[in-house]
C-alpha cells in the first residue's frame, strides 16, 4: 500500500511552502509587473534574452516557451561567459534581457545584465535577494519572495520563478483568463502536493539512470526533474523532448529502463500521447503524469482544473515531494549533495 507523501527533509519542507510563496507573489508584485507590462506593450522588445544558470536557466527555458508561444516574439539563451570570459558585448538593444537568480551574486550574471544594460537592453531580474548585485544593476526586480531556502536543492525558488514568469507573460498579454487562472494557482499547487506519484519512487530508485520526458513548457520541468535526480539521488537522468527522444538516445532504452513523462493538455497532448503508446511497448517502468488514463499503469495524477501553460508548475510541485523519496530510498540526503553548494559564483 502506498504511503501519503509528509515532508521528511528541509527540502521537502521547503517544497510545501511554495504554494503561500506564490500567494505572497500574486499579492505583493501585481504592481511591479503590471508597471513593466505596460512598458513591454508601449515599446515591445524586439527579441528577448534570458540568462540563468541550473535551475535558473531551466525556468527560462520555460520564459521562452511562453513568451513565444503567447507573443510571437523570439527569445534566445545568453551564454554568460560571451561577456565574462571573453569580453564580447553583444547587439541587444531594444531587446529584454531576464536574468534569473536566487541570490543574485553570481558575477558572470551581473556581470551580463550590465553590459546589456549598457547596450541598450530593457533589464529585468527574477531574483529571491532584491538588496543583491544584479539586482542593483537592471531596470526592473522582481522579488521572488521564497524566503530563506536552506536545502541546497532549489523547490520553492523555482516553483516561484516559474510563477513570476507566468505572472509577467499574462500582464504582458493582458489577457483576462491568464489572469484568473493565476489567481487559482496557490490553491492547485497545494493540491498538488496531495497528489501521490510515490509508487514511482521504488523502481527509479533502484535504476541506474532514466529519461525525463516533456514538450512545450513542460520540457522545461523535464529539465529541471533531471537535474533534481541528479543533485538529490546521485541518479544519472537526461531530459529530452518528446520530438527528440526517438532519435539516438532510444538505444538506451530496454524492458525495465525507467521514463518519466510530464505531458500537459494542449496542442502538444496528442503528439506526447502517441509518444506514450509507443513508450509503453518498449519498457514496464514507463511513468506518466497527464490528465486522464487513470487506469493506465504507470499513471501519475495530476491537478486537472488547470490552465496548460501553467499545469507545469503544479506537476514539477508534485514532483519534488517522489524526488525527496527517491533520495531517501537511495541513501542520500538531498539537503547536502555532495560536492555542491547552495550559492555558486560563476565568472
Amino acid at each position: 500500500m502506498t504511503t501519503r507523501w509528509t515532508p521528511q527533509t528541509q527540502m521537502g519542507r521547503e517544497t510545501a511552502q511554495a504554494p503561500s510563496v506564490v500567494k505572497a507573489q500574486l499579492a505583493t508584485n501585481h504592481a511591479a509587473i503590471a508597471q513593466l507590462a505596460e512598458e513591454l506593450r508601449a515599446t515591445p522588445p524586439t527579441f528577448v534574452m534570458t540568462c540563468g544558470r541550473g535551475s535558473s536557466d531551466h525556468a527560462t527555458l520555460y520564459a521562452k516557451y511562453l513568451i513565444e508561444s503567447q507573443l510571437g516574439i523570439p527569445v534566445v539563451s545568453a551564454a554568460p561567459s560571451i561577456t565574462s570570459i571573453y569580453g564580447k558585448t553583444l547587439a541587444v538593444k531594444g531587446a529584454l534581457f531576464i536574468a534569473v537568480s536566487q541570490s543574485g551574486k553570481s558575477p558572470d550574471l551581473v556581470q551580463s545584465a550590465a553590459a546589456a544594460k549598457k547596450a541598450g537592453a530593457r533589464t529585468v531580474a527574477l531574483v529571491n535577494v532584491t538588496d543583491s548585485p544584479l539586482a542593483k544593476t537592471v531596470d526592473h526586480v522582481i522579488p521572488l519572495l521564497a524566503g530563506s531556502e536552506t536545502s541546497v536543492a532549489a523547490t520553492k525558488s523555482y516553483i516561484a520563478t516559474l510563477s513570476a514568469i507566468a505572472q509577467i507573460v499574462a500582464a504582458w498579454v493582458n489577457d483576462d483568463t491568464l489572469n484568473k487562472a493565476l489567481d487559482a494557482l496557490p490553491e492547485q499547487l497545494t493540491r498538488a502536493l496531495d497528489k501521490d506519484w510515490l509508487d514511482a519512487a521504488e523502481p527509479i530508485a533502484k535504476s541506474q539512470g532514466l529519461y525525463v520526458i516533456g514538450r512545450g513548457p513542460a520540457f522545461a520541468i523535464a529539465q529541471e526533474a533531471a537535474l533534481k535526480f541528479k543533485e538529490t539521488s546521485s541518479l544519472h537522468a537526461e531530459a529530452f523532448s518528446a520530438a527528440e527522444v526517438k532519435h539516438g538516445p532510444m538505444a538506451l532504452v530496454t524492458s525495465d529502463f525507467p521514463m518519466l513523462v510530464f505531458s500537459q493538455q494542449d496542442a502538444t497532448r496528442e503528439s506526447v500521447e502517441g509518444f506514450l503508446a509507443e513508450m509503453r511497448a518498449k519498457t514496464d517502468n514507463l511513468f506518466a503524469a497527464e490528465t486522464g488514463h487513470s487506469d493506465t499503469k504507470g499513471h501519475l495524477p495530476v491537478v486537472e482544473d488547470i490552465h496548460p501553460l501553467f499545469a507545469p508548475i503544479a506537476m514539477i510541485q508534485t514532483f519534488y515531494t517522489l524526488a525527496e523519496h527517491v533520495a531517501l530510498l537511495r541513501g542520500c540526503n538531498p539537503d547536502a549533495p555532495p560536492h555542491l553548494s547552495k550559492v555558486t559564483e560563476t565568472h
